[in-house]
């Protein structure tokens, strides 16, 4: 058997990586009163340590407790206690595994239902037909807005360091704020922060200045872009090349790429469109594979892809192709084991929870559905369980983030 997933991997900031095998940021939705990590995270958390992957980055921590991607979620700012998050990032350095922090701010992909704050570099909405009403209509962000969220991630990857997580990850992706601002189709500014690429990346490349000029020289500084938004007239490949080039010139020690919006779900497989310069759709498994392998040709720091891979086959291909580390989220929340479960068996594939129903957008939120409810199984302590009804696990989100949506109103008004 092919041992290359298994070889540990040196960062540009020194640190070792255990192995070549890394768990994607997904959201779990789990925090604990507060909007913090509690005993049910720290679990999950170990249990991934003990499963034998070497990087573990967190689902997506807020900046700033008024804009939230969900109402289960997780903020750290300025003032925030570090308690829970030392506790988190102990529970998940367990075997020697490098824990890092995916920091993020949803800009206007923030649930009507939830209130806060909805911003944006324009005021343009989400467009999911019938199901668009479900966001909040965001606000064009003022310069103040913009020197305030800086300050914001910095705030938030200096907390991080303290608590003793290994890294942060600044989330550029799946049309949350800095890809809104990446984005053509979201980006409709007339000042330095709109138009060409160069202008639209600026957010991105302040934010990375600005925390790589706080943090320590051995801290971790990851960014996760799109390879492409996979939609019409969006941010595309090219794009994506120019951001690399870049980030190339910075201290960046990974660059995870991946793709999609909450508008064009391509992260799960699901993309609203060819993209205009490839004309090919996604691959069955490691879905952005063919994009990253010619990111990775202009990339002077590591890269790591993620989207569908279930076999050991598929993430030796991946390493094969020329990138450095091998994502996975959904066969991990499937599998805790999978990394050490290889090394005793090849052959064995994580199962695949997609949903398939004829309405793209609810199959979407089914089969986050589905992943969450594992977590939360993970997280009490129990074993994933692979036949889950999408139906019910829909239904008992809907009623868990109703609950869920009351408390985070309580943290608001607190």
């Amino acid at each position: 058997m092919s041992s290359s997933v298994f070889t540990s991997f040196t960062l540009p900031c020194g640190a070792i990586l255990p192995n070549r095998l890394a768990k994607a940021a997904m959201e779990e939705n789990m925090s604990d009163e507060g909007q913090i990590p509690g005993p049910d995270m720290l679990r999950l958390y170990q249990r991934w340590a003990e499963g034998g992957t070497g990087l573990l980055i967190t689902g997506n921590v807020m900046v700033d407790g008024r804009a939230m991607t969900g109402p289960g979620g997780i903020v750290l700012e300025k003032d925030s206690k570090l308690a829970p998050f030392e506790a988190w990032a102990k529970a998940a350095k367990k075997n020697d595994t490098q824990v890092w922090m995916q920091i993020n701010h949803p800009g206007r992909q923030v649930y009507a239902a939830m209130g806060g704050d909805v911003l944006s570099p324009s005021d343009v909405a989400i467009d999911l037909g019938k199901h668009s009403h479900l966001f909040g209509k965001p606000k064009a962000m003022t310069h103040k807005d913009i020197r305030q969220l800086i300050q914001r991630f910095v705030d938030t990857a200096l907390k991080a360091e303290q608590a003793g997580f290994d890294g942060i990850q600044v989330h550029g992706a799946h049309g949350y704020l800095i890809s809104q601002f990446l984005s053509p189709l979201t980006n409709k500014r007339d000042d330095e922060f709109g138009g060409s690429i160069e202008n639209r990346m600026r957010l991105l490349i302040a934010i990375i200045e600005a925390i790589r000029a706080k943090v320590s020289a051995k801290f971790a500084v990851a960014v996760k872009i799109n390879s492409a938004d996979f939609q019409r007239g969006g941010f595309d490949a090219d794009d994506a090349k120019t951001v690399i080039l870049a980030l190339n010139a910075l201290e960046v020690d990974l660059v995870e790429l991946s793709g999609g919006s909450y508008e064009s779900p391509a992260m799960q497989g699901n993309a609203a469109e060819k993209t205009a310069k490839y004309g090919r759709s996604l691959q069955r498994e490691a879905y952005f594979l063919e994009f990253a392998k010619e990111i990775a040709q202009v990339a002077t720091m590591p890269i790591m892809t993620t989207g569908g891979v279930r076999r050991l086959a598929i993430a030796e291909d991946v390493l094969a192709n020329g990138i450095d580390i091998v994502g996975m989220g959904t066969a991990l929340a499937m599998n805790p084991s999978l990394p050490n479960d290889w090394k005793e068996n090849s052959k064995i594939n994580a199962h695949d929870p997609s949903v398939r129903w004829k309405d793209k957008t609810l199959s979407s939120i089914a089969t986050m559905a589905v992943i969450k409810r594992q977590l939360q199984r993970m997280g009490k302590g129990r074993e994933p369980k692979l036949n889950s009804s999408p139906l019910f696990s829909l239904i008992r989100d809907r009623l868990r983030l109703k609950k869920l949506t009351k408390r985070y109103h309580h943290f608001l008004n607190s």
